[in-house]
């Protein structure tokens, strides 16, 4: 049985050679074999080795986990940064970007799909930009960012973005960024950040398209929660007590449970949570490579005591439904 990892990180070379190129921020500077991506005025930064842009490395560590696997690519921690540029600029690299993902589709056909980098500092470029890689490039997902600029996610002038999204039936895949909490969970060798800032991000963005109705508005958008669902899962019943939205016609949770989230999460407890609270058909095996390993990914799988129809579901399953993909 071949398996889909839905949580998969590759960046191509050509990209991060194309952010060296410049001399503003966001950009990106040699290191050794790999880069320093610099972003926030350069008061930040994100080390990406020479796995990052490897994918015959990724590729082969996917095999060598064991189950013939299939990948989806995001953009990780990167997505948003390219809002921190010009308009015009960023759709310029944000579409040298998509057809890099998208010929790596073609050249690992079934094997590799790839997510569109969708800027979002003018509303209407980014409609444009989701339209040529979702309906030209073919790739598979938009890569949704916690803020746009100046602007939160759930902006008023986003809604001709959102209403688009609805109707090509993209889902839009939220993961965290080190662009909002980075300065405030600094120091501890990055753990603050990395443990639980990146969480906050992620389920920030989440509950703002919740909250400011988009959801409601949008009842058919596709969203993929990373990271089992960030932290909202386990604070779901605070969140519909505190948060009493007069416009939402139901409590937030019920949005809430509309989201897919896969299962990066090193421990077992987790992924049950994220089972029982989102239902088998909204989970999907993720493995977060190369920050995590697929064989821990995996192990951590192997403890949850899965039925057989809910290891259907998330080993290919809802992935081939959501993306609309084949795991062969």
């Amino acid at each position: 049985m071949r398996v889909i990892d839905t949580h998969f990180h590759w960046y191509p070379r050509s990209h991060l050679e194309r952010m060296c190129a410049r001399e503003g921020y966001p950009r990106a500077e040699r290191d050794g074999e790999g880069y320093r991506y610099y972003f926030n005025n350069g008061r930040s930064h994100i080390s990406l080795p020479a796995v990052w842009y490897d994918l015959d490395a990724g590729l082969a560590a996917a095999e060598e986990a064991g189950p013939e696997t299939t990948v989806v690519c995001t953009t990780g921690v990167l997505s948003g940064l390219l809002d921190q540029l010009p308009v015009a600029d960023a759709a310029k690299i944000a579409a040298e970007y998509n057809e890099e993902l998208a010929r790596a589709q073609r050249d690992h056909e079934g094997r590799f799909y790839g997510t569109a980098c969708i800027p979002l500092g003018e509303t209407g470029a980014a409609v444009s930009l989701m339209e040529h890689a979702v309906t030209d490039l073919g790739l598979r997902g938009v890569n949704l960012p916690p803020a746009t600029g100046n602007d939160p996610i759930d902006a008023p002038r986003l809604e001709p973005f959102y209403a688009r999204a609805e109707e090509l039936g993209v889902p839009l895949i939220v993961h965290p960024t080190d662009i909002v909490f980075d300065e405030v969970l600094s120091g501890y060798e990055s753990g603050l950040q990395r443990s639980l800032g990146r969480l906050v991000d992620s389920s920030v963005t989440i509950l703002r398209l919740i909250f400011s109705g988009v959801m409601e508005r949008h009842p058919g958008l596709k969203i993929i929660h990373t990271h089992a669902g960030g932290l909202l899962p386990y604070q779901a019943g605070r969140i519909d007590k505190n948060a009493q939205i007069a416009d939402l016609p139901e409590p937030p949770s019920s949005y809430l449970k509309r989201t897919y989230v896969d299962t990066v999460a090193p421990q077992e407890l987790t992924v049950r949570t994220a089972l029982e609270f989102y239902g088998p058909e909204h989970v999907m095996y993720g493995t977060d490579y190369p920050c995590w390993s697929p064989k821990k990914a995996l192990a951590v799988l192997s403890g949850v005591a899965l039925t057989q129809p809910e290891e259907a579901l998330l080993w290919h399953g809802n992935a081939e439904t959501l993306l609309g993909i084949r795991a062969g």
